[in-house]
């Protein structure tokens, strides 16, 4: 049985974090704040390392945040895409990059996670050489069907789909854009908490996944929620429930986890986010100014309405130790979905 009590997020957490962006949501607009007083690393340029190629979700929001930073530094901040091997390249950079202020990288939850146990061998330790920063951003994957396999097979909701697979067990098909992905990993938890019998199909990248969900090849995904959305609102798709304990601001009628507690998934919280992380051993009066600028930018309304549609909530940490913290506390649980999933890559 897995523990569901690793990787969570405590109830005081999450007031704590609803409290800190209130108080962020008063404050003015970014445009409208003078830069800190002392830009990092005697001004000279900030690359933010965005560890995918260009126009995907993480790009945008690494390009969104540089675009605030620099004003809120007062020096030019530009960005620095370094795909390839699924984050693991650009976080290398970031990870070997200089320690003056001058490197920050957009960095996913299950890189820092899950990756040290998806992989035989990494070129960097999540741990040892990346200096934490804050949150930027929390998420969640979205369970969507193929509505009309729904409406044949009596899918009304989520409930009902959990329902159906254990009566015809390996029958109901999730594509994912791979093995080891979030998405994967999520369907192994639901099925061993719920006992459900949902055959996982894994496939290179979402796009053909996509496709043959749109097919009725197969029936359902679990993923992230901007390619997937546009279908749900043509009516192609139906969305069933969000891989978070709570609701997303994204999509605030869309039941998540925590509406499940029937199923045994009450305390599942799948909520795939992002950091924004230095390298090791950057000084820490650096990293304070950083924060700072970051905060800024967080503050920004125009900043949180262009990361909605993207299926993001923006959340900061409380501190850097704080993110470490978490780290630390979530690692557990994705190490069991690792081992649940019985993955190894190379």
């Amino acid at each position: 049985m897995l523990r569901t009590d690793y990787g969570m997020m405590t109830e005081s957490f999450m007031l704590r974090r609803r409290s800190l962006l209130a108080g962020l949501a008063a404050m003015p607009s970014v445009a409208g704040l003078p830069a800190l007083a002392q830009p990092v690393a005697g001004g000279r340029p900030v690359r933010v390392i965005v560890p995918f190629p260009p126009g995907g979700a993480i790009d945008l929001l690494g390009r969104l945040v540089a675009e605030r930073l620099g004003p809120a530094l007062g020096q030019n901040v530009v960005v620095e895409n370094r795909g390839g091997a699924g984050g693991i390249l650009g976080t290398d950079a970031v990870a070997k990059g200089p320690n003056d202020g001058t490197v920050i990288g957009v960095i996913g939850g299950v890189t820092m996670t899950a990756y040290p146990f998806l992989y035989s061998k990494l070129p960097f330790d999540p741990v040892k050489d990346l200096q934490p920063l804050t949150l930027i951003t929390n998420g969640a994957l979205i369970c969507v069907v193929n509505a009309e396999t729904a409406a044949k097979n009596g899918w009304t909701d989520f409930r009902a789909l959990i329902a159906w697979s254990k009566a015809h067990p390996d029958q109901v098909k999730m594509g994912s854009s791979g093995p080891g992905t979030s998405s994967h990993l999520c369907i192994e938890a639901v099925n061993a908490m719920a006992g459900a019998r949902i055959l996982h199909v894994p496939y290179r990248g979402g796009g053909p996944a996509i496709a043959d969900l749109l097919s009725g090849t197969i029936d359902m995904m679990f993923d992230v929620t901007p390619a997937l959305m546009p279908h749900v609102q043509t009516g192609k798709f139906k969305a069933l429930a969000l891989s978070s304990k709570e609701r997303m601001d994204f999509a605030p009628d869309v039941p998540a986890m925590g509406d499940f507690p029937d199923l045994g998934l009450g305390n599942l919280n799948i909520a795939p986010w992002n950091a924004l992380m230095a390298p090791a051993g950057t000084p820490e009066p650096v990293v304070q100014r950083l924060m700072a600028a970051i905060r800024q930018v967080a503050a920004d309304p125009a900043f949180v309405a262009r990361l909605k549609p993207l299926g993001y909530d923006v959340a900061l940490s409380e501190s850097p130790a704080a993110l470490a913290a978490q780290i630390k506390r979530e690692t557990p649980f994705w190490r069991r979905l690792v081992e649940m999933s019985g993955v190894k890559l190379d």
